[in-house]
């Protein structure tokens, strides 16, 4: 094909550096004006700025061009959906210099093996995020989502509410919450009520 080339980069976490899929995306001939890029995303979700400037951006004679298929998806129906949508519009796919060939049935064989890989990788990474996060419940050292408010400082807040002298506004401002932490203290404040 002798349209452009458009690269796409992509890492999970904003502690990861691009600059390896950068230097990928030169090598295969991707001008660095062309890269489209996704810091601390993950391939699970499609909904991402830079996939999707770099999906608008590639025209009938192009290339997308990816260091590999996991930086494009990390789901084996996302990794289809987005090279039928490329086939549709007339678009080639780069899987690391290689050209991705829908009418190929080896090319369909290895392109699915390698979305299954890349979906399975993705499962192993979420299986041993959790055990690491039972792990560390477990040991004390993850406690959850900790409270806005200490127990003084709720009294505190419920009393000066029950003054009457400040509005849930100037009640937010004045303990240093958001306006939906005061009325959630509010509410739960509130005595039960009984069934009729």
């Amino acid at each position: 094909m002798s349209g452009l080339k458009i690269g796409y980069a992509r890492v999970s976490t904003s502690g990861q550096d691009l600059t390896a899929q950068r230097e990928g995306l030169i090598a295969l001939g991707v001008d660095p004006e062309n890269i489209h890029v996704d810091h601390g995303l993950t391939g699970t979700n499609r909904s991402r700025p830079g996939l999707r400037e770099a999906l608008v951006a590639v025209r009938a004679g192009d290339t997308l061009v990816v260091t590999k298929l996991d930086r494009l998806a990390r789901s084996l129906p996302d990794a289809r959906d987005i090279a039928d949508e490329l086939t549709r519009k007339g678009v080639a796919l780069s899987l690391g210099g290689s050209i991705y060939d829908p009418a190929d049935p080896v090319g369909r064989l290895l392109f699915n093996v390698l979305g299954m890989v890349a979906e399975f990788e993705a499962d192993l990474i979420r299986a041993r995020t959790r055990e690491g996060m039972a792990i560390a419940k477990a040991a004390g050292k993850l406690r959850g989502k900790q409270p806005k408010l200490t127990a003084t400082k709720r009294r505190h807040l419920l009393a000066t509410h029950a003054a009457g002298t400040h509005t849930q506004t100037e009640l937010a401002e004045l303990f240093d919450i958001s306006r939906a932490t005061v009325y959630r203290e509010l509410q739960r404040a509130l005595p039960p009520k009984t069934a009729i």
